[in-house]
């Protein structure tokens, strides 16, 4: 328009709050994903065993469901610490194929599009657009995880009472805890290699051999040296090391040999590796993508010839 007809307004209309910018991301990458008939039927799936667990606390506070499968005390599933655990266990492992699904595009896309000076020349610093990106992750694992998980816990609660709420509110920070471990290194995870690998399907296979091949080498080195420290390269012990700990279950002990291997005796007790060091493996993972998060998303990308 003209200048000097003078009809320009500034915008006067809501300004969205500095702290909630960075929820524009979510709002938008939740529309597309929920768009694919395979992903909203794998997120169902993610819920099944939530309420098959919903039942198994129901049933011992039934007479009539009890009698009519004719199940006794010592048929039932005692709802303690283990039975969370396991709980989280399974979700985690639907939450990471659900990651896999979900976060490995996300930074790519934006970096083989050339995209990322579109959302930074705006007010929208490199950390919201990253916390963004992860909050797509935190959030789907979040429906799958520690809060059917808490509610679970409430369920048990109202049925066992408030003697049993009291008794056990450690495993309701535990449930929480442990999740937010867990989803915050898959968001680390997938975002670091989502900003190294710009095409998805090879940013996919980089996150599933993060995954299982450290597993692989860390077992072998259990067994050639008789030892549980080869744990520590494996993700997933390290993370069930971890929540085992939250959950009050953890047991360094885990295995005695005795017997011949190789032509030597051998009588040796397999321990696990203290549960500091778990942590600091952790601490190590997210580092480590936090630093290749810093490098790679940029507004600008310096070629060399």
């Amino acid at each position: 328009m003209a200048v000097y007809e003078h009809t320009y307004r500034p915008y006067a209309g809501e300004v969205t709050p500095l702290w909630s910018r960075f929820l524009v991301i979510p709002r938008h990458a939740l529309q597309s994903v929920f768009q694919s008939k395979f992903f909203l039927a794998f997120f169902v799936a993610c819920l099944i065993y939530p309420l098959i667990a919903a039942i198994i606390i129901y049933l011992p506070h039934n007479e009539s469901a009890k009698a009519i499968m004719k199940m006794t005390i010592g048929d039932l599933i005692p709802i303690d610490a283990s039975f969370f655990y396991t709980f989280l266990a399974v979700q985690g492992f639907f939450g990471f194929f659900l990651n896999l699904l979900v976060g490995p595009p996300l930074i790519s896309r934006d970096l083989s599009n050339n995209a990322l000076p579109l959302y930074l020349c705006r007010p929208f610093s490199r950390a919201e657009y990253v916390l963004g990106k992860m909050s797509v992750v935190v959030i789907l694992l979040s429906v799958i995880t520690w809060i059917p998980g808490l509610i679970l816990f409430l369920f048990q609660s109202y049925l066992g009472g408030a003697q049993w709420f009291t008794a056990n509110l450690r495993m309701a920070g535990a449930i929480f805890l442990g999740s937010v471990v867990w989803i915050l290194i898959l968001a680390l995870l997938s975002q670091a290699i989502s900003a190294l690998v710009k095409w998805r399907l090879a940013a996919s296979a980089a996150l599933l051999g993060i995954f299982f091949i450290p597993s692989i080498f860390g077992e072998v080195i259990n067994n050639i040296f008789l030892t549980r420290w080869g744990n520590l390269l494996s993700l997933r012990a390290v993370t069930r090391a971890v929540w085992a700990a939250l959950f009050g279950i953890f047991e360094r002990q885990t295995g005695h040999i005795q017997g011949t291997i190789n032509g030597r005796e051998v009588n040796r007790i397999l321990l696990e590796p203290p549960l500091w060091m778990d942590w600091v493996v952790l601490l190590m993972i997210a580092a480590v993508c936090l630093l290749v998060i810093a490098r790679r998303v940029r507004a600008y990308e310096v070629v060399r010839g």
